[in-house]
């Protein structure tokens, strides 16, 4: 992962009309960045939805009710239960690309089914976590907190159904192979890892909104967003 954020900041950082670097143009095979297409498909669903998610993120800034307790979500036991899962789901990952340097193959197998046991346990307990709100009085028309928050999580719940989609076609395959030719699974495994990544990380960045931004701290950001 660290490899990936170098190569693609260590692009920006590049100049073109230095001699040294007109050198090293010169010898370039056509590849700007030496990763595969499954990873390169994931940086663009990356893109489009850090746009979505991000704007999302805004609606609930600018239009949540001043008299609504900011931590009433938080308060549910649920929500962290939730978190603690998809942190688990990106450990589990990472164990299977250390276990595939290693050619582990029965290692990856367990956990790749681990990893998909979790993430439905995840869409399970938040469908759970729907109904409980729901049946306390709030609902997706009860204000735009509450919207948002549906909103976000049912996007985010699609997100994890597409991965999870992928998931079982290429966990079908692994389960097939022996340890010759798990090699050959390899690229879309590390992108499988990655999009995970990607998901608990814009979960914890909705989580940690909600919990920090309180009705002073989303006041003194709308001034600087005006």
């Amino acid at each position: 992962m660290s490899a990936l954020i170098k190569k693609l900041f260590g692009v920006l950082a590049q100049k073109p009309w230095d001699p040294d670097q007109a050198v090293t143009d010169n010898v370039h095979q056509g590849k700007t960045f030496n990763i595969s297409n499954q990873m390169s498909v994931v940086i663009i669903i990356f893109g489009v939805s850090t746009v979505i998610f991000s704007l999302i993120f805004m609606g609930y800034l600018y239009s949540i009710p001043p008299e609504q307790d900011t931590n009433l979500i938080l308060k549910t036991n649920l929500l962290w239960i939730n978190t603690l899962v998809l942190i688990f789901v990106t450990f589990f990952f990472n164990k299977i690309g250390s276990d595939l340097n290693r050619n582990l193959i029965q290692k990856i197998k367990k956990n790749l089914i681990i990893v998909g046991g979790l993430s439905y346990v995840f869409l399970f307990l938040q469908v759970v976590l729907w109904f409980q709100l729901m049946n306390n009085g709030h609902f997706v028309s009860t204000n735009t907190y509450f919207s948002s928050f549906y909103f976000f999580t049912a996007l985010h719940g699609i997100h994890l159904l597409g991965g999870l989609f992928f998931w079982g076609k290429i966990s079908s395959r692994v389960l097939k192979l022996n340890e010759n030719e798990i090699v050959n699974e390899k690229k879309n495994i590390d992108a499988l890892s990655v999009y995970w990544l990607f998901l608990l990380i814009v979960w914890l960045a909705f989580f940690l909104m909600m919990y920090i931004y309180n009705d002073a701290v989303i006041a003194w950001c709308i001034s600087l967003i005006s």
